[in-house]
Parts: C-alpha cells; structure tokens; sequence
C-alpha cells in the first residue's frame, strides 16, 4: 500500500480509544446495572489488564511489526495451525462484535425515530449503516480514518462530560442501593463484571492489526496503543460511576440510552437529546475502523494461504473489498439471527458472545511476547514482559470463567472444531508453495457499486416499513375515536 494512503501517530491512536469507546462504553452501563455498581471493581481490575494487554502488544509491534495482530504473532510462535486458529476466531469475533456497534448507535436514536423500537425496522438500519461503513472502507483507509477522528470527537463529548460534571448530580444512597443486587457473594459479583468490562477494551490490538495502514509502524503503533488505552480507562471508571449515581438501578437496567438519560436528569431534555445525537455518532462511527480491522486480518491470513483467495483481492487502494463485501453479508445474516425486543438485550448477547471469541487470541499474544522476544528483548526486558504477559494472560482466563457457562462451552466447541477447517486451508498453502504462486488478484469495480447499491436499498426498506408502521398506527388510532366519543354520550 502506498504511503499516501497509511494513517498517522493521531488518527491511529483515536483509532484505538475509537475503536475501543464507541464498542464499549455507551451501552455498559445498562448491561452492568443487571449486577450492581459493585462493577466498579471490576472496571479497575480490567484496567489492570488492558493496560498489561497494551504493553503486550505494543512490544510485539515493536519486535514484530508485521500485519494482522494477534494472528500473525500466533503464527510466529506456534506455527500454522495456532495461527489460523487465532485467526479464524478473532475474525469471527469481530464479525460478530460489528453488530453490536450498529445496535448501540441507532439505540440511542431511538429516542428521535421511536420506530426504531420496531425489531425488523431496527433490523433494516443496523444492514444500512453495515454496508455505508463496508462501502467507506472499499473507498480507502484514509476515508475510514478521516470519519472516525471526526466520530470520536463526538464520543468523547458525552463521556468526558459525563465524567467530570456529572459528579453535581451524583447521590450515593442511589449508588449504593444498587451495589450488588445479584444476589450472590461479591467476589462472584466482580467477576461476573469482568465479561462486560473487558468488552469495552476489546480494540486494545486494534493499531496492531492495522500495522500493514499505519505510517512508521515501529515508533506508532505502540505509542497509539497505550495512549488509547489510557484515554479510555479514565473515561469509563468515572463515567460509568457517575451514572450509577444518577439513575436508579431499576430504572437503569431496562435504559436504552444510559448516557442521554443521565444527562436529561441532570441538565433536561434537550441536553440529553444532544447527548444521544454525539453517542449515536461515536457508536456508529467506531463501526468503520472495526470494518477495517476485519478486512486486514483476513487479508493477511489469506496472502499466508490460511484464509480463502479472495479475501485477499484488492482493489485500486490496497483494500481487500471482496472480503469486506463477503463480511458485510455475513453481519447482514447475523442481525437478521438476533434481532430482539430491546437494544440492550440484543447488545448484551451479541457482546457477551464477542469477548468470549476474543479472549483466546489475547491469551495466545500475552504468552507468544516471550517466545518471539527471547532474542530480541535484553534480560530486564525479557523478565518485564513475562510478568506483563502473565498479568495479561491470567486476567483473560478469568474474564473467560466469568462469562455465562453455556456461551462459553459453545464458544470453545468452536475453537476445537477448527482444526476440521484447517485441513482445507493446509491444502491452500501447498498449492502456493508448489506454484511459488502470490496473490495478485484485483477486485472488479462492481463489487463497490454492489456495496452502495445494497446500502440504498436498505435504507429505502428501512423508510419504507417506517413510514407504513407510522400511517396503520395513524389509522388504528382513528379508529377508536368514535368508541370513545359513543362511551362519552353513555355517561
């Protein structure tokens, strides 16, 4: 890719805390009130781990910058078969935590268009903005960086808001009564918060994987990586505190808008619309540079032969937009798999479901810093960054028994199933060896029309089934008046 076309220390770094804010923060609050502010602890645990997270990946930049993130330090250390499992499972992890941004974001719209309550309109829009930000990726990742810098100032607008006034309106007695209302120990309280938590710093790899799109990759990517972290960290503790305060647990558990809602109680309605509109653009916006981080980490195990051909197709700016395309369908199947009556709900399975998937590719990169490093960190560094990814690794494994039990057996089902799946990807790197044969294929044009074509149409279904939602609820109103005018004469 030319160097036009890569992204700075900046952009990378609100790529980062974008990436890991827009997916984390603004829907959280509702998901953890179902435990108790007792979540607190865990969001300070889970700091501890993100940041050792941080570490761990910005030294394997540092000592290996090379594309695709937990993959290819997987592959690095363990060969090709850990891999493509890594891989595989970040990837469908990804694909599968997408959804959850589009879910987040127009959640919080639904407070402008109440039509949005409706599963199948909610449905529709959650596949239009999935194909827009597919579509902005096939244009280029500058395009890609330039909307997430402008989204993520949006985001940060409510939650450093939030986070520092919105301690006027906070009251402990209403922090308190909703400490732990699971009705358990609270060490089994805390480590049920960690699955939330941790969902929230998922993109803590996100510089990485891009490697291959950031200018200066060495000196960036590390940089960005802690910087983000940081950034997101002292945004969530405070905020997410703050509104635990100033709304009531019961009240919080069903919101689905946390953030707008806290500040329509502190500052009224009009404040908190605002509020919404900023979420609802960091939210979505943030979905963008997940995009791409999907397509880069499948284009690089597919120019490794682990991953089909065609996922590594690009097209005139370096982007695999067949792959993007191929991912988009995939998300479009899933929304249609999990719709559900409430945002939160259908936020809080989809999340629950990513961080699972995610955990084994961090617990493979927290340990693989030790075998790429040993001859390439000092004896200092190398005793440092085992304990940094011993930290990293244990604090993943106790995210995973945290989880919900039935999720996590399914999960890891998965995990063993793919070595079923490798046997065809072993094949795939045999041809190319025998072939001596690179990867050159170029995208035909028309998969970037079909991209903005597919757009349209499901933003004119998702207008069209509004707009009749809207006129049978019209008419379904008029006709109870004469009802209510008989009953009137009657009295």
């Amino acid at each position: 890719m030319d160097e036009k076309n890569k992204i700075g220390l900046i952009p990378a770094t609100l790529m980062v805390a974008g990436n890991m804010m827009g997916s984390g923060i603004f829907m959280l609050p509702a998901n953890l009130a179902g435990i108790g502010s007792i979540a607190v602890f865990g969001w300070i645990i889970t700091t501890i781990g993100a940041v050792a997270l941080a570490l761990v990946f910005s030294k394997l930049t540092a000592i290996y910058p090379a594309a695709g993130g937990p993959y290819a330090y997987s592959k690095k250390a363990f060969g090709n078969y850990m891999g493509y499992q890594t891989n595989l499972v970040y990837w469908i992890a990804n694909v599968v935590g997408n959804v959850g941004l589009a879910v987040a974001g127009l959640g919080y719209l639904t407070t402008f268009f109440p039509v949005l309550k409706d599963p199948l309109v909610m449905a529709l829009a959650q596949i239009a903005v999935i194909w827009f930000f597919t579509y902005a990726n096939i244009l280029g990742p500058n395009v890609v960086a330039k909307i997430q810098s402008m989204t993520t100032m949006f985001a940060l607008f409510p939650i450093i808001g939030v986070a520092l006034l919105g301690w006027f309106w906070f009251h402990p007695s209403t922090f308190i009564e909703g400490f732990n209302v699971t009705g358990k120990g609270n060490m089994t309280a805390i480590g049920m918060t960690l699955n939330f938590t941790l969902w929230a710093f998922i993109g803590v790899e996100s510089a990485s994987v891009s490697t291959a799109v950031v200018k200066n990759p060495t000196r960036n990517v590390p940089i960005a990586t802690v910087t983000g972290v940081i950034i997101a960290a002292v945004c969530y503790i405070l905020s997410s505190s703050v509104i635990m305060g100033i709304i009531p647990n019961k009240e919080l558990i069903v919101s689905s808008a946390p953030f707008s809602q806290a500040v329509s109680i502190a500052l009224g309605q009009t404040a908190g619309n605002i509020v919404a509109i900023c979420a609802a653009i960091g939210c979505l916006g943030s979905l963008g540079g997940w995009t791409l981080l999907v397509g880069q980490t499948a284009q690089a195990a597919a120019n490794d032969g682990l991953f089909a051909k065609f996922f590594a197709c690009t097209n005139d700016k370096g982007v695999p937009a067949t792959g993007l395309a191929f991912v988009a369908a995939l998300m479009t199947v899933q929304v249609l798999a999990t719709m559900s009556p409430t945002a939160s709900e259908q936020f809080g399975k989809i999340a629950s479901i990513a961080v699972i998937l995610t955990l084994l590719p961090y617990i493979y990169s927290a340990v693989a810093i030790k075998i790429i490093g040993r001859d390439k960190m000092s004896a200092k560094q190398g005793i440092f960054y085992t304990i940094i990814g011993l930290i990293a690794a244990f604090y993943s494994m106790a995210a995973m028994i945290g989880s919900d039990p039935s999720q996590t057996r399914w999960a890891l089902m998965f995990v063993i199933a793919t070595i079923i799946f490798y046997e065809l990807s072993e094949n795939r790197q045999y041809e190319m060896m025998g072939k001596n044969e690179k990867i050159t294929c170029v995208v035909p044009r028309w998969v970037r029309h079909v991209t903005f074509l597919v757009t349209i149409l499901a933003l004119v279904l998702t207008f069209w089934i509004s707009f009749k939602d809207e006129t049978n609820l019209k008419r379904h109103d008029k006709s109870h008046f004469p009802a209510v005018e008989h009953s009137m004469d009657l009295s």
